[in-house]
């Protein structure tokens, strides 16, 4: 799976911007690595998603049995999900979801739990997701980037940054490393293992705005 988006929805985090200054290494734009994507991993879907060349990617080639990945949109939410969930059917009935709902689905009404009803960090989300795991969903509505893994990084995560400045996510360290150089690094675990950026804006009587440009 793959992830790309532009700095307009997520600024470069500090650190890949460091470990790319420290050691300069070739790096091509977010256009061409959205593209060797989708040659390396036919068939595969692209959906153009923020502004620019932001997508979000996804394919089963190659896909581990233990470790399916899932694509879909709701609401104009967009979520590409890898892994399994070991408490799914406890979740299904804790947000009133049909049995028949999967890890993808679920995580978008998870997401939208968290949005309507914060303030809440999204840490607190992913808190109750038990499993094997990594999510990318991008909630277009509020131009909100929501990434995460599970505590233990069962499920390989990888991000960078490409030539022209885009943040890019990906399960294969390789895909990025052609295109990010050496701005590029495991994706955070343990108790930063979520990363929530842009404004929420809440829905109440006050119409406020929570800032979670942070990991978490």
């Amino acid at each position: 799976m793959l992830g790309v988006f532009s700095s307009t929805v997520v600024a470069p985090p500090e650190e890949l911007v460091a470990a790319g200054s420290r050691t300069p290494s070739p790096k091509t734009r977010a256009s061409e690595l959205v593209k060797r994507f989708l040659d390396a991993a036919a068939p595969a879907v692209s959906v153009r998603v923020g502004d620019g060349d932001s997508h979000l990617a996804y394919s089963q080639h190659n896909q581990s049995p233990f470790s399916p990945r899932s694509f879909a949109v709701k609401d104009d939410i967009f979520c590409v999900f890898e892994g399994v969930l070991d408490n799914l059917g406890n979740l299904r009935q804790h947000h009133g979801l049909s049995k028949n709902t999967n890890e993808v689905l679920l995580v978008i009404e998870a997401y939208k739990a968290l949005r309507d009803r914060a303030p809440y960090p999204p840490s607190r989300m992913v808190s109750h997701l038990s499993g094997s795991f990594a999510f990318i969903l991008f909630d277009k509505s509020t131009s909100t980037l929501f990434v995460a893994s599970d505590p233990d990084g069962k499920v390989p995560l990888y991000w960078g940054i490409t030539a022209d400045g885009y943040v890019a996510f990906a399960n294969d360290v390789n895909l990025l490393k052609g295109s990010c150089g050496k701005s590029l690094a495991p994706f955070p675990q343990g108790g930063r293992n979520c990363f929530c950026c842009h404004a929420l804006r809440l829905v109440g009587p006050n119409m406020k705005q929570l800032d979670l440009s942070s990991a978490c």
